[in-house]
């Protein structure tokens, strides 16, 4: 009877059991120690996790590419932003350039202005002076011309006075009288004839 009985098959231990999950890794001896149902069983589990690696690694592949594609798409939005970006930082580079020549323009406009005004300033300033210089001198002949008239006024007044005294002491001769004119000093002379209101002060 023992003769005739099958062996059982030996199972693996719990120790091998855990330490060797991939039939890859037990050796050679270990593996003739198994039976035809546990390396069965062993295959299929080994295929079974293989299969589901490898669809977790398709599956990994499709987000790996599907995050790359991501990726992609926002590294070219990004470059046509960065495109824009220089295009517009070329642009205010240029009306940057264009801004800082008006403005060198202007300075030099300006300190062209600046030398007219100094340079007008002064000869105003000159011109003033002149003006200032002609308007003393004419205020100064003004007070000369006021004195003089002045002092010719003082003297009509006296020979007024003298010619009115030589009249109340003799009368105008005829000839005097009739023609207005008398000679002195071998030149004739323009006597004014007396108005009524002088004959009437000097006989008052």
């Amino acid at each position: 009877m023992e003769r005739g009985a099958q062996p059982q098959p030996q199972q693996l231990p719990k120790s091998a059991e855990s330490a060797a999950e991939d039939i890859s890794k037990v050796h050679d001896e270990e593996l003739l120690k198994w039976s035809k149902d546990e390396l069965v069983r062993r295959l299929r589990r080994a295929e079974a996790e293989k299969r589901g690696v490898i669809v977790e690694h398709g599956n990994l592949m499709r987000e790996v590419n599907r995050r790359l594609q991501q990726h992609l798409n926002e590294i070219r939005s990004l470059k046509d932003v960065n495109q824009k970006l220089q295009e517009d930082n070329q642009e205010l580079r240029d009306l940057c350039c264009f801004l800082d020549d008006d403005r060198q323009k202007g300075k030099r406009v300006l300190r062209e202005w600046q030398r007219l005004g100094r340079y007008s300033a002064g000869l105003m300033k000159k011109e003033v002076a002149i003006y200032l210089q002609k308007l003393k001198e004419v205020e100064q002949r003004q007070v000369e011309i006021v004195r003089e008239n002045q002092e010719l006024k003082e003297v009509c007044l006296m020979l007024e006075e003298e010619r009115a005294a030589r009249g109340r002491r003799s009368p105008v001769p005829s000839r005097v009288r009739d023609t207005g004119r008398l000679t002195q000093w071998g030149r004739a002379m323009e006597v004014p004839r007396p108005s009524s209101r002088q004959w009437g002060r000097r006989s008052t």
